[in-house]
């Protein structure tokens, strides 16, 4: 996976750089809209990491430009917080909006989120961790074995799990992920909502999988 991302602060920028080179996969760095518009364009990128307020070309101005021409994933990571700046990004052509401050666990997951949706042949129909079985086409759910009857919501919540095993998946991510972008993650929906699915994963086995990361979020352990 290649990685570009479009950020004038450099710091911000290394970090973005380390993070993903210890998850293997290759990113590199514009620090203006300019350079970066034309970076994108030249060279072919599985994703680009993408700030608005830029020097010489803003964020939103570039992602325009970039869409005329390709189709490769943006997500934005930005300060800009209102539910207008997220419109409008999302209305420009951006896959994602993440707003700063942000934990990179998160990025990480939202970019192979949108990896997924662009490349369905990196999406896997029948995900085996430990003795818990999901078969995404048939929607069915085993452990040890032993069927479990879950609702819609619950198993897409379980599938995102899961196609995040081993990784902690914010409240926010997940509210977005399961529910859609306008849900309220000042409510405790998705907390109930594990709750119950805890209970029929978990709570008949010696070995529980689902955990919770206290201020985080929530993760599904393969071991």
């Amino acid at each position: 996976m290649k990685i570009l991302i479009i950020e004038d602060d450099k710091s911000t920028a290394s970090y973005l750089i380390k993070g993903f080179k210890e998850n293997g996969i290759n990113a590199s760095a514009a620090y203006d809209g300019q350079s970066g518009l034309e970076t994108a364009c030249y060279e072919d990128f599985d994703c680009i990491i993408l700030d608005i307020m830029l020097p010489l070309k803003d964020g939103i101005s570039l992602l325009k430009e970039y869409r005329k021409t390709n189709a490769s994933p943006v997500i934005m990571l930005t300060a800009k917080d209102s539910l207008q700046d997220k419109l409008v990004g999302l209305g420009s052509g951006a896959d994602d909006y993440l707003v700063k401050p942000f934990a990179f666990s998160e990025l990480l997951a939202r970019v192979k989120a949108v990896m997924r949706r662009h490349n369905p042949a990196l999406q896997s129909s029948v995900i085996k961790i430990a003795d818990l079985v999901i078969d995404k086409i048939k929607h069915k759910v085993t452990r040890g074995g032993k069927d479990i009857e879950l609702t819609p919501k619950e198993f897409n919540l379980l599938c995102l799990l899961a196609d995040y095993k081993d990784q902690v998946l914010g409240r926010t991510f997940i509210a977005e992920q399961v529910w859609d972008m306008n849900f309220d993650s000042g409510t405790n929906v998705v907390d109930v909502a594990l709750r119950r699915l805890r209970a029929k994963i978990d709570d008949a086995y010696p070995v529980k999988l689902i955990s919770t990361v206290r201020g985080v979020g929530y993760v599904l352990r393969s071991n």
